[in-house]
């Protein structure tokens, strides 16, 4: 998975899991983005260049692209 900030691949990822509740939330190593998946879409948590110019663009995800073990 891409950073959809930098498009840096270089991220780490947190598994959250509670009573039929899971999420993976990535943090990007480059930029500091954090984001998670939702439904398909991409949903930013913090954005640390939030007041540039450039901004996040969410964007649709195939279930293959969030695959991090090229499996």
């Amino acid at each position: 998975m891409k950073c959809p900030i930098c498009s840096s691949y270089d991220y780490s990822a947190i598994d959250l899991q509670t009573d039929g509740f899971a999420e993976q939330i990535m943090e990007c190593r480059s930029c500091g983005t954090v984001w998670s998946i939702n439904h398909g879409a991409v949903e930013i948590v913090k954005d640390p260049h939030r007041k540039s110019f450039l901004q996040a663009q969410s964007e649709c995800v195939e279930g293959d692209d969030t695959n991090s073990s090229g499996l």
